[in-house]
């Protein structure tokens, strides 16, 4: 059986002496991340996140049915990192994720109508009030076929998200497995709140 997560790390991420991490969360260099659509959790939906070095660091354990309104984004002990509530309003479907810190985000499809018809993606509005407005949208999620990508405000790749290859072969290894690129200086647990948020609303979780 090909392994999901491999056993050397792909982007190695330096330490300065005597320096460290402001954050846990926050990437130095290029890193990589698994993520498999399946809880590790027996009869249990949700996802499973493995950093390089195939050790589980975020999982979201989902004993309910799939599509459910409300999910927890942990990490391997078991603490919430964020909660993700779907809402839906019509046939508009959105998902709002916040945490103890105060941090507050919503993704939802954002329609433009254009020459051609309509362009759909979906945009990531953050702020701390429980109304989040529209003049507050600084990131975007951007379809590219089977690869999506999260961007800021300027259009700068913070991650991107594909389906895995195994790195024997090259073949892939499933739907629900996935690799998740983080670039540096970006806080890789609020990239995974978004991934989840998305993953809600597209109805993979």
């Amino acid at each position: 059986m090909v392994k999901i997560h491999p056993n050397d790390q792909a982007f190695p991420v330096s330490s300065i002496a005597g320096e460290e991490k402001s954050s846990p969360y926050l990437t130095t260099e290029q890193e990589s991340f698994t993520i498999w659509m399946r809880s590790l959790v027996f009869h249990g939906n949700g996802c499973s996140v493995f950093d390089s070095k195939g050790s589980l660091i975020y999982r979201v354990d989902n004993y309910h049915s799939k599509s459910c309104s409300e999910v927890y984004l942990m990490d391997l002990y078991g603490k919430v990192l964020f909660t993700l509530r779907q809402k839906k309003l019509g046939l508009s479907k959105s998902c709002e994720g916040y945490n103890s810190m105060g941090t507050r985000f919503r993704v939802k499809k954002n329609v433009k109508i254009l020459s051609r018809g309509l362009s759909s993606a979906y945009k990531v509005v953050t702020g701390s009030r429980t109304d989040v407005d529209d003049q507050q949208s600084c990131y975007s999620i951007v379809n590219r076929g089977t690869i999506f990508a999260v961007e800021d405000g300027s259009g700068r790749l913070l991650a991107e998200v594909k389906k895995k290859q195994s790195n024997i072969n090259g073949l892939d290894l499933g739907n629900d497995v996935l690799t998740m690129n983080v670039e540096p200086q970006v806080d890789h647990s609020f990239v995974m709140g978004i991934v989840i948020a998305y993953s809600l609303i597209k109805c993979k979780l």
